[in-house]
């Protein structure tokens, strides 16, 4: 209570109401007090006067209108004329029966005139004319759009799972941004909304076109009664005057009400194009001379029939040959121009000179598939892989710590038609092939059958694998396969290339947007290690080392504190500087690799080994015939532990870590390479594999 006396004390508060806001209410209230208060008739005049401006008006929007949504107000407008024009009928009811017996001006100048004028005072006439125009307006009209809407609510909805995956297609793609998908998703349901809405509308005219019969019978019967009973009137004088005023009464409420309907029709039965219902019907019901002039030929037989009304059917004749042979003409002209235009003149004829506009970058991430893939990335087909790749690069930023690119689809026609390649700053880093329709059967080793198909290899894994058929898709479940559809290879694929890769696609506008995001919650870090300690490009090569050896760089915060404790002393030397950055993380690593288990089963040095292997990093470089038993020893121990199903994790001593993950991934690129110091120290380690022992 306070604050509005302290609000409307004030002084500087002034109620300040939208009128647009106010005038749905408003007309609500205007149509129910005519249903109660008595009008004069000019009032009526006045009314009925704006009911059929405002029919008009409406099949004018309806007509120049391109798409639906653009008078998506239209249930809603069809709602609030039906009731102005019922509510008008109970006013102009009202006055008919107390005031009919003065004549058939009683009820204002236009129901007067509709009675008398338009159906030339007859009665009889005028019965017939209004119940053929409820008959056209309820048994046609109405019914006709009534079922159009009903089909696109169905359709409609139908379709908008598809919809709405072709547009996360194509903001996965790179094709459409944020705001612009947040407005087509916003235009789908909207679409679906306004034809829901049309279908239940459309029962407003119907209802109308009921009403306005029984309110003909209750205004002839009761003006009858009132006329012979009340005001003594004869019989055929009540009869002419309260049906020439009913008859009135129902034409002017009818005739807009048909106007509406056909506006509706017309907005339901159109279809979406760059153009309103007018330029669609002219450009093409009259865009081919052929039709016409076929179309004259047979008027003109016709014509030429005796008895026929030749003068007529000869004039449009005529007319439809003349404007056939003129469109004719136009069509052969524009084809003219059109040859004209693109035949360059003799001073075009020599080489252009290079612009810029011939440079073409190349694109970070590009898919490029065979033809007979093209379904499987098109989004007007719903292509499924499309949303694959964008749950692949979602999942990596939340893996990694950073966006990839986004992956740019072309179809190549000189790639086999299963053929798919991926490629890296316009190089290809991954091929394969896929069958749409079969699946992939993988033999992850211990498969208990074997299956029909065509044998082939994995190409994220190169693991054996048989393509199937659907049918036998429970079997190869059955018997112990690993079984995926054609969009899961591929993206399976591209997710395990993003790995090996992700320090190639790491920039420098991906080191500066994860600087940004973590300046948002700690600034004053960011700004005292960068630019201050190192600069950008030697954080970026820090994270790409991290990367390469599939260190996720999520933990922005822990790797910026390690820099801001170790770059003051070494601010050039990259490979310590990442070196300490691992050991900050090597609780993550570690979590990485091993899980929750607290004893820790590595692959370890012989402690001869680890003696000769020191004194070589000493020397700087590996004797040859010291590496070539390195890497043999290595990949022996490296089955050993993978056959036990143990993580293949290599930890030696500090000084010898980078050397080797150099050193042993250029061939064994699945191998990790941890040092002691990255372990912590609430974990035990056993070494079940052993490099140099006998």
């Amino acid at each position: 209570m306070k604050a509005l006396t302290n609000l409307l004390g004030s002084g500087s508060w002034q109620a300040r109401p939208d009128f647009k806001l106010l005038a749905g209410p408003v007309l609500i209230i205007l149509i129910l007090s005519m249903m109660i208060l008595p009008l004069p008739p000019f009032v009526l005049d006045l009314f009925f006067t704006f009911n059929i401006a405002l029919a008009i008006m409406v099949l004018l929007v309806s007509m120049l209108t391109e798409k639906p949504l653009d008078f998506a107000a239209f249930p809603a407008i069809l709602l609030f004329t039906t009731l102005l024009r019922l509510s008008l009928n109970v006013a102009s009811t009202r006055v008919v029966l107390m005031e009919g017996h003065t004549g058939t001006g009683a009820a204002g100048k236009v129901i007067e005139a509709f009675g008398e004028f338009l159906v030339g005072g007859n009665f009889a006439v005028g019965l017939a004319v209004f119940l053929i125009l409820v008959i056209i307006n309820f048994m046609v009209i109405t019914k006709g759009a009534g079922r159009i809407a009903e089909v696109g609510a169905r359709f409609t909805l139908d379709s908008m799972p598809g919809k709405q995956m072709a547009i996360d297609a194509d903001l996965n793609a790179g094709l459409i941004g944020e705001a612009e998908a947040r407005q087509r998703r916003r235009e789908v349901a909207q679409e679906a909304e306004f034809y829901g809405s049309m279908d239940g509308a459309s029962k407003f005219v119907r209802g109308d076109a009921m009403a306005g019969m029984v309110i003909m019978a209750v205004n002839i019967l009761g003006g009858l009664l009132i006329g012979m009973l009340q005001h003594d009137m004869a019989f055929a004088d009540a009869a002419h005057t309260y049906v020439m005023l009913t008859i009135g009464d129902g034409l002017v409420a009818q005739i807009p009400a048909l106007v509406i309907s056909i506006a509706a029709g017309v907005t339901v039965s159109r279809v979406n194009t760059e153009q309103d219902v007018g330029q669609q019907m002219l450009g093409q019901l009259f865009s081919r001379p052929q039709v016409l002039i076929l179309a004259a030929a047979v008027i003109g037989l016709l014509g030429l029939v005796p008895g026929m009304p030749n003068f007529v059917f000869l004039l449009f004749t005529a007319l439809l040959a003349g404007l056939g042979w003129w469109l004719s003409r136009r069509e052969q002209e524009r084809l003219v121009e059109q040859v004209v235009n693109e035949a360059p003149p003799a001073s075009r004829m020599e080489a252009p000179e290079a612009s810029w506009d011939d440079v073409q970058l190349v694109d970070t991430l590009g898919l490029e598939v065979g033809h007979r893939l093209i379904p499987l990335v098109d989004n007007r087909q719903q292509g499924e892989l499309l949303a694959r790749i964008k749950s692949v690069r979602k999942k990596f930023a939340q893996d990694i710590g950073f966006l990839p690119p986004v992956v740019h689809i072309r179809d190549n026609l000189e790639l086999g038609p299963n053929t798919y390649v991926i490629t890296l700053k316009g190089v290809e880093i991954g091929r394969g092939e896929i069958h749409p329709g079969k699946w992939l059967a993988i033999d992850p080793g211990q498969v208990s059958g074997r299956l029909e198909g065509v044998a082939t290899t994995d190409p994220a894994f190169n693991l054996p694998a048989i393509w199937i058929d659907a049918n036998l898709r429970e079997h190869g479940q059955i018997y112990g396969y690993t079984v995926v559809d054609a969009g899961t290879v591929t993206a399976t694929h591209l997710n395990h290339l993003l790995h090996r890769h992700a320090a190639d696609l790491l920039g420098r506008g991906e080191v500066q947007r994860l600087l940004d995001k973590l300046g948002d919650e700690n600034k004053a870090l960011v700004e005292e290690v960068v630019p201050k300690l190192i600069p950008p490009n030697t954080l970026q090569r820090i994270l790409q080392n991290l990367l390469e050896e599939e260190v996720s760089i999520r933990d922005m915060r822990s790797i910026l504190d390690a820099l801001a404790e170790h770059a003051a002393a070494q601010p050039n030397d990259v490979q310590e500087l990442t070196a300490m950055v691992r050991v900050a993380l090597g609780r993550a690593i570690t979590q990485q690799w091993f899980g929750s288990r607290s004893e820790l089963h590595v692959i370890g040095l012989d402690l001869q080994l680890e003696q000769v292997l020191l004194q070589a990093v000493n020397n700087g470089a590996l004797e040859p015939g010291l590496a070539d038993s390195l890497m043999q020893q290595t990949e022996t121990a490296l089955a050993r532990q993978e056959a036990n199903g143990e993580p293949p994790v290599l930890v030696v001593p500090h000084r010898l870590r980078a050397l080797l993950s150099r050193f042993l991934r250029r061939r064994l690129r699945h191998l990790v390479v941890m040092s002691m110091v990255e372990l912590p120290d609430d974990r035990s380690l056993r070494v079940t594999s052993l490099i140099g022992g006998k």
